[in-house]
């Protein structure tokens, strides 16, 4: 066969990560004596995967002592890594159950790795570690040792404080209850009963060692909603303040804008520019803007606050940004990334101020196809502030300020929408709870956000700016890597897929697992039939929990749930610091003969630590939610409503409530008989009156008690 052919024959599957490095070992233990390179692997395994992911794979089979790195980009096996190489060294994050176990995500492993409580060696809940992993005969899932805490997820809780004779403990409201041991000399005189902040400052070196801390803030008697949302962001590992030396740099900075600095810039102020953001938000760190050019063409800028100008690398402000990684938003507050003089002031892209931006043009044709694309610091001037709710009547009136210029980039967004979906991407339209409180914090309503054109349009732009970012990036790297900070997500877990397939089966949904494209286009159908059928919204959360975690990264390998091959984050830096750095590396690589590398590794260990206060970020915010859930249910005890059954447990049956999505339990005791599994464990029977309850089924619950420290609503069914 010629090698026209032959490049033009049929192209293999494209495998997962996980998966694509399991095939490529197997490759290099047939072949114990062979050197290979990526392009020999992709055709040795006859795979779709580009060598980007194939690169990334050998590296990572290196990194964990499979293979050895030769010249010429060539790899071969490590001798002691045959097909008997049971242990090896990983990195994963520690997620404890009560018992005092942990089950450790690791990137680089199918299986999440059981350790045992006498194997944990001082690591915690949300710890960045390295473990040495094995597998016992006659067992499936992979055991290990933590051999290193390689970051911890908090140094510092929230909790209630407990007086003894010689001693007291705090015990922290969190997942995995703890208890710290505090020197009576070292309680800065807190009370029984109230809630402190403490510091550990000795962590179990075994199963039965009791934690060592100094309490560093008496917060007073607990119950207060301030009290509660502190305690949330500072057992997640959050800093309620900034270090003085980084409110000193930030007062400094001058309002004045040089006007060498403008000079230097591309003008943009006379352009069309609006700000769309949610109706309380106060940092506005992008803009929108829309010029009508020669040919029937259009010039549309994605404007994003210049953070970076204002940030100084390695400067007290920088070191804090960097610590916390990301805004936090709980349901009443927000912690910010950035001092408020930054991210409410200099940066935020007001209207009717002149501002500093880092901008993303594009020059589309009257197809709305794009023709041109430049990337730059540029000054803008925001003629009018909206909120999403201002542009969707707008959008659908068809009238009022800037309805014209806001009518067309819908159009253009439609368009980018369209060809994303046509290309794979996925919808993720998960369901958000929002409350409306009270003067004091207390929530008076729940309800769910309504996600319209208007929010669309401008993610729509946001992910357009963020593709070609990375796109530009990788295409100046071609010959020579310049590394960047990617926004990857790997395809869904095989395994998991077919699990929920069945599950998905059980509601009356066919969900098709055959190949990738069927995967995403069976995400899309069940979002839109979840409209419909209230039943299946409860697939939606299942169904994202078998994909991947996004995640940041050094080592690209796309965006499975984007079907963005290159894609990052570089459209909110006010409240992301992987943004921070993608500016500055774009910014250095801008100029067509300049190629600026940071050190790779250093950047990867960043991205590890930004991917990390991401989900302590998460994690705080669902904690969050699920408080004001519960204290709102307080208010209505001894009241009806409708519910759908979520989820099963072996103490009895969880049901989440139609109109507010708070979820509740009731128990088989309640019900006055017990009650056994059926096989497919969506579906329990009464033991004496063989009556069914199943997943999905509506039905009518009384909420009987509510419980705020353990965020826990007891039901009852109705008659």
């Amino acid at each position: 066969m010629s090698k026209r052919k032959a490049d033009t024959g049929k192209k293999g599957k494209k495998l997962s990560v996980r998966r694509l490095q399991q095939e490529v070992l197997k490759l290099f233990r047939r072949n114990p004596k062979k050197q290979f390179n990526p392009k020999q692997v992709i055709q040795n395994l006859k795979v779709d995967n580009n060598k980007d992911s194939v690169q990334h794979a050998l590296q990572s089979l290196v990194e964990a002592r499979m293979l050895l790195p030769l010249e010429d980009f060539k790899y071969k096996l490590r001798p002691q890594a045959g097909a008997n190489a049971k242990i090896g060294a990983y990195e994963g994050f520690i997620d404890m159950t009560r018992t005092g176990s942990a089950y450790v995500v690791c990137d680089k492993l199918e299986d999440d790795v059981h350790v045992a409580a006498k194997y944990m060696n001082g690591a915690l809940h949300g710890d960045r570690v390295r473990l040495n992993v094995w597998k016992s005969r006659g067992r499936t899932r992979p055991e290990g040792e933590v051999t290193e805490v390689l970051e911890r997820a908090s140094t510092h809780f929230v909790g209630t404080l407990s007086l003894h004779h010689r001693y007291a403990i705090v015990s922290p409201e969190m997942k995995v209850p703890i208890d710290i041991f505090i020197d009576l000399a070292n309680t800065k005189g807190a009370k029984d009963g109230d809630k402190v902040v403490v510091k550990i400052t000795k962590y179990d070196t075994n199963r039965f060692a009791t934690l060592e801390g100094v309490v560093t803030t008496v917060l007073g008697q607990a119950g207060s909603h301030d009290i509660e949302m502190q305690a949330i962001l500072i057992n997640n590992g959050f800093d309620l303040d900034f270090s003085e030396e980084a409110l000193e740099e930030a007062a400094a900075i001058s309002e004045h804008v040089d006007p060498a600095e403008i000079a230097r810039r591309l003008d943009l102020r006379e352009a069309v520019t609006v700000t769309i953001d949610p109706f309380n938000a106060k940092d506005f760190d992008d803009a929108l803007s829309i010029r009508y050019l020669d040919d029937d063409q259009i010039e549309v800028g994605i404007h994003i606050a210049d953070v970076s100008h204002y940030l100084q690398a390695g400067g007290p402000l920088d070191k804090d940004a960097y610590r916390r990684s990301t805004s936090v938003y709980l349901v009443d507050r927000v912690l910010p990334m950035l001092p408020e003089k930054l991210s409410n002031e200099l940066c935020s892209l007001r209207p009717n101020e002149d501002k500093l931006t880092f901008s993303a043009v594009f020059v589309f044709d009257k197809s709305y196809k794009i023709v041109k694309r430049w990337f730059g610091k540029t000054i803008i001037h925001s003629d009018r502030r909206f909120t999403y709710e201002e542009v969707q009547e707008i959008l659908e009136g068809r009238e009022g300020d800037f309805a014209k210029e806001l009518q067309l980039l819908n159009k253009i967004a439609f368009k980018l929408r369209k060809e994303r979906f046509k290309k794979g991407a996925i919808n993720f339209e998960t369901p958000e709870v929002q409350f409306r409180l009270d003067e004091a914090g207390a929530p008076i309503e729940t309800f769910v956000k309504d996600r319209k054109e208007a929010h669309m349009l401008v993610e729509d732009f946001m992910l357009l700016a963020n593709k070609e970012v990375a796109t530009f990036i990788h295409n100046k790297g071609k010959d020579r890597e310049i590394p960047f900070v990617y926004r990857i997500h790997d395809e869904p877990n095989p395994e998991k897929l077919e699990e929920f397939a069945l599950f998905a089966r059980e509601f009356g949904f066919k969900f098709d697992i055959s190949s990738p494209k069927a995967v995403s286009e069976s995400f899309n159908r069940l979002v839109e039939a979840a409209h419909t059928e209230p039943a299946l919204k409860l697939l939606e959360q299942p169904a994202i929990r078998t994909m991947s975690k996004a995640a940041y990264s050094s080592d690209n390998i796309g965006h499975y749930g984007l079907a963005f091959q290159y894609y990052s984050h570089f459209t909110s830096p006010i409240r992301r610091y992987s943004d921070v750095l993608a500016h500055r590396i774009l910014e250095k690589n801008l100029a067509e003969n300049e190629y600026f590398r940071v050190k790779k590794d250093k950047l990867e260990e960043q991205c590890k630590h930004i991917s990390m206060q991401e989900r302590k970020a998460m994690e705080a915010e669902r904690e969050s939610v699920k408080y004001k859930q519960t204290e709102f249910m307080e208010r209505h005890l001894g009241q009806e409503f409708e519910g759908i059954i979520s989820g099963m447990s072996e103490r009895g049956i969880f049901v989440t409530l139609v109109e507010t999505l708070c979820e509740g339990m009731v128990t088989f005791e309640s019900i006055g008989e017990p009650f056994r599994t059926l096989n497919s464990k969506l579906r329990v029977q009464g033991m004496v009156s063989g009556r069914q309850l199943k997943t999905g089924d509506k039905i009518r619950v009384k909420v009987i008690r509510t419980d705020l420290s353990r965020r826990v609503i007891d039901m009852e069914l109705a008659e």
